[in-house]
């Protein structure tokens, strides 16, 4: 574990909330340390396809395996299912139903406009023709994010949906991803991962079909593929390595930094390059939180290397300004005179509020997304939902609005230089005379 201190006085040195949250920041790596590396396997997918992506699943990831198919067979994916507890199955039914309802709920309508110089314009939103859900599978195996990936874009409306996981050491990828991707109904699976699969969704090779948008989390080669090959391919964001703000009253009780403390630790489970933080003003509580997270962290081997930060500031506005500053992927708020500022915060993937709303539930069952934007993303970008598999075009009928809307538009073509757009616009006059 690794963990940072940042008093009172350490926040105003550091300039205020916003300073010393770039300076949580900056305990991990960004996405530069790895963009050679990256430019360097796309453009051997692009140049070598299936070759290439062979090469690296053997070298990264199925260390063990000889011969590697790139395509799971649907008998595996059958298999995997009937390998799986009822427990675990009960599980994700439940997920894939609060997540269908909640993905389902922002699915817009068309919109009809009928304007004042007599035309109307109809907004309207239609799917992707294809997507792909990237699943990681390197520290543990996330059926979960299958559920979020996949359950979503169909609610959006897409009817070909691929996910792509990378393989165990020994050539196969984990059968509760496979399960979960037969449960959401999944016909087309591969074995590959990293920013390879990435470079082989957007380009496509002689295996694996290029689609639309590619989203789900992943590691730091995997967001900067996505970022790489987004003027080629749809994405939903910089997706990486977790991380979550807690922020606790200064009146937390012993039960409430107990519940903290196992929060943090959830969420340092994802490994290295997670940034696990909290805040509060009270310096008795982060002493108290940082003596429960030494404590508890050494009991639970699951808790990776991330990086721990507890930051005192002066009151809970305060709190929340270094939230917003922050803009972490998850964020939670306990204690009542922080749980009222929850309208306050306006940088967030997901807000938590409540010391019984844990992040956990959120990663799972609650029906929100687990695909959230992460490296303080969150101040410009939003959490997965229908809108990433969605786009939305404008029809225009102009009709009689053509006299009046000419008569405007042709002075602004003709400032503009263009004579012929003027000209264009001018030749509907006579068709559609002013009514």
């Amino acid at each position: 574990m690794r963990l940072a201190r940042l008093d009172t006085e350490a926040v105003k040195q550091l300039g205020g909330p916003g300073g010393a949250a770039a300076h949580v920041r900056r305990l991990v790596a960004d996405g530069a340390s790895v963009r050679e590396a990256v430019a360097e396997i796309i453009d051997a997918v692009r140049a070598r396809g299936d070759d290439a992506l062979i090469e690296y699943t053997k070298q990264l990831d199925a260390r063990r395996a000889g011969d590697i198919a790139l395509v799971v067979a649907q008998d595996e994916l059958d298999s995997a299912l009937t390998s799986l507890s009822r427990e675990l199955v009960a599980g994700l039914q439940v997920a894939i139903a609060n997540v269908a309802l909640v993905a389902e709920a922002g699915v817009g309508e068309d919109i009809a406009l009928d304007l004042p110089q007599g035309h109307r314009v109809t907004l309207r939103e239609v799917p992707v023709s294809s997507a792909a859900v990237y699943v990681p599978g390197g520290r543990a195996p996330y059926p979960s994010t299958v559920v979020m990936g996949v359950v979503t874009a169909r609610a959006a409306g897409v009817l070909d949906v691929a996910v792509c996981s990378p393989p165990g050491p020994d050539g196969d990828v984990h059968p509760a991803i496979l399960g979960a991707c037969r449960l959401c109904g999944v016909e087309r699976v591969y074995r590959v991962g990293g920013a390879q699969a990435i470079a082989a969704l957007a380009l496509g090779t002689r295996t694996v079909a290029p689609v639309d948008v590619i989203v789900g989390p992943g590691n730091l080669y995997v967001q900067e593929a996505k970022q790489q090959l987004s003027g080629i391919v749809g994405i939903d964001g910089f997706a990486g390595p977790s991380d979550l703000l807690v922020v606790l009253s200064a009146q937390a009780d012993g039960r409430a930094i107990e519940l903290a403390a196992l929060d943090m630790l959830a969420q340092a489970e994802h490994g290295d390059g997670s940034i696990v933080a909290a805040v509060s003003a009270s310096a008795q509580v982060c002493e108290a939180l940082e003596f429960v997270l030494r404590d508890r962290g050494s009991q639970h081997v699951t808790v990776g290397d991330a990086a721990f930060a507890l930051v005192q500031v002066d009151s809970p506005r305060e709190a929340i300004a270094f939230a917003n500053a922050f803009a972490p992927e998850h964020l939670q708020l306990m204690g009542a005179d922080v749980e009222a500022l929850s309208r306050s915060v306006t940088a967030a993937g997901c807000v938590f509020v409540g010391a019984d709303s844990a992040t956990a539930f959120g990663d799972y069952v609650a029906g929100s997304n687990h695909v959230l934007p992460t490296a303080g993303a969150a101040r410009f970008a939003s959490t997965l939902s229908p809108r990433q598999f969605r786009r939305r075009m404008s029809e225009v009928r102009i009709g009689a609005g053509a006299t009046r809307l000419a008569a405007a538009g042709a002075p602004i073509a003709r400032a503009e230089g263009f004579e012929v757009h003027a000209l264009s616009m001018e030749a509907r006059i006579g068709e559609n005379p002013a009514s």
